[in-house]
This record gives structure tokens, sequence and C-alpha cells, in this order.
């Protein structure tokens, strides 16, 4: 028996993310709205978005209660808070804005999607975290990892703030599904690749591969994590959690992982075994407890 569709908020839709999970999530049959500044991309893909602020609390909560596009006026009924919210709006990296700014609005928007989500009963929140918490992403000249592979259970200390924002979104969410006993699931999104990217970007990544170190080698299609969204709304009762969402395979041509980290980081450690090429960010917990598959491996569109 298929699964019945959810109403899904989405923020940051029109984003370089969304533009690809929202169209997933359509074709699994989810309904969504899309609260962002800016119109979804698409215009054909039929996605309505209400121009929202979530740095403004009134905002957001209003927003969660909205009709999901102007058919909802036919409806005998006032609209219900959403089944499941999903947060991918922020600023996306470090030097958009000065990093006040930044910080300030990723961290509130976050809470006061969090804040509203929750107080309107909603027992589905997805949260996108990011790679960038590992700490070497934005680090200042050459830093390296702690240990292989990158996993949820690490030591993040990252210096920069904008991973700094999205550790905080991490607390905001374990605080809020400890209080109201929802689900509140963050996702460490690593570099999101886009389908024309393999032929434009992704040969200059495998032939200058310490160019990636910042990546830690890892990267995550866009329409990979719209099945990773869809699973995790499928998945319940698991309360906060993180999870890396990158897909399987290290972006490195000719050796195994256990090869490129012995001669790229000779000096970090490898605390288990890994897989022959598997990422090392890796996405051991997604594959275990969300049953995800990769799709998109790199090496289907790259020679």
């Amino acid at each position: 028996m298929a699964s019945i569709g959810k109403r899904i908020v989405f923020t940051g839709g029109s984003g370089k993310a969304g533009r690809h999970v929202i169209p997933y999530l359509l074709a699994q049959g989810h309904k969504v709205l899309n609260l962002d500044l800016v119109p979804f991309p698409d215009s054909s893909a039929g996605v309505y978005t209400l121009k929202t602020d979530l740095t403004q609390s009134g905002q957001v909560f209003n927003a969660l209660t909205s009709h999901f596009d102007m058919n909802g006026y036919g409806d005998k009924t006032l609209p219900p808070p959403p089944d499941v919210v999903i947060h991918f709006a922020a600023y996306a990296r470090n030097l958009l804005v000065p990093d006040d700014e930044m910080f300030q609005a990723n961290v509130r928007g976050t809470y006061n999607v969090i804040e509203a989500a929750c107080k309107l009963g909603v027992k589905k929140i997805l949260i996108a975290s990011s790679e960038t918490t590992y700490g070497v992403c934005f680090a200042q000249g050459d830093a390296d990892y702690h240990s292989f592979p990158l996993e949820e259970d690490y030591d993040n200390d990252p210096e920069d703030s904008y991973a700094l924002s999205k550790l905080c979104g991490e607390r905001v969410s374990r605080g809020f599904a400890r209080r109201y006993g929802n689900d509140i699931y963050n996702f460490r999104i690593g570099n999101v690749i886009e389908p024309h990217e393999y032929a434009q970007d992704f040969p200059k990544y495998l032939d200058n591969p310490s160019t990636r170190k910042r990546n830690a080698w890892s990267y995550i299609d866009a329409r990979d994590l719209g099945q990773i969204c869809d699973l995790a709304i499928k998945k319940d009762g698991l309360g906060f959690q993180v999870f890396n969402a990158t897909n399987d395979t290290i972006t490195v041509r000719d050796m195994t992982t256990k090869e490129f980290l012995a001669k790229e980081c000779p000096n970090t450690k490898v605390t288990r075994e890994m897989g022959e090429y598997e990422a090392p960010l890796s996405n051991r917990k997604i594959r275990e407890v969300l049953r995800y598959k990769d799709v998109h491996n790199w090496r289907k569109y790259v020679q």
C-alpha cells in the first residue's frame, strides 16, 4: 500500500539544494509550500513560494499556518499546521554578508522555525546542518581533521562563524526535541552537486584532489538529498538525530580510500576499517538507519 503524501513547509527551497529536493518530494506524492525571499526558479514545477523573513518570529508562525496556494481558499476548513517542516534557508556560507549578520540570521531563523513548528505541534522537523561543522572547510590555512572517517560522534570544533551557526542549530534542535518529544533530524550536508556540475566542475576536482580537502573529498548529489529527506520523513520515533548527508564514494581516481588518506593525510589517524572507496565524510549512519541507497554516484557521470 502506497504511503500517503505529507503536507510539507520547506524553507529555502529556491536555493541550490532545494530546487532539486522539492521536485523529488513532489514526485513522491508530497505537497510542498516554499518559504523563501525569491520565487522557485522553475515556474513549471507548480511550487508556490510565500515570501517570508525567517528572522521575524511572527512571520514564521503565520507562514506555518498558511494556505499552500490560492486554491486553499476553496477548502471547507482553514489550513492546519504542516505534517513536516524542512528548514534549508540560511546564508549559505561565509563572506556573503559580515560574519555577525550571517551568524545572527542563521541562528535566529533556525530557532524561529523550530520553535514555531514545535509549538504548533509539528512532529517531524528536518534541519540543514553542514559539513563545515567538522572544522576544516572554513579553517584558516591548512587544517587537519582529527581522525577519519568523519562520523556523527566526532568532536566538532570549528573556528568560523558559519559552522558555529550550524552547530547552534543542532543544539537548538536537541533542546526542543527533548522538550516536545518530537523528531528533529539534522543533516550535515556535504558539498552539494547539481547534475550539470559533473561535466562542468567534477573533472577539475578529480585532477586536483588536494583542493577537495576542505570538503573531505566527499559530496552529495542534490537529487539524492531529496531521497534522504523523503526517507527521513518516513522514519519516525528517533527523536533528536544528526546524520551526515553524503554520497557513498570518495572523489578520487585510481586509489582506494585507505591509500589516498595515507598519502594525503599521513598524520591523521583512522579509527576503523573503511570501505574500499568510502567517502571520508561517511554516510554509514543514513545507510544503516534510514536505508539510504546511493543513486547518483559520480562515477556514472565522469570518466
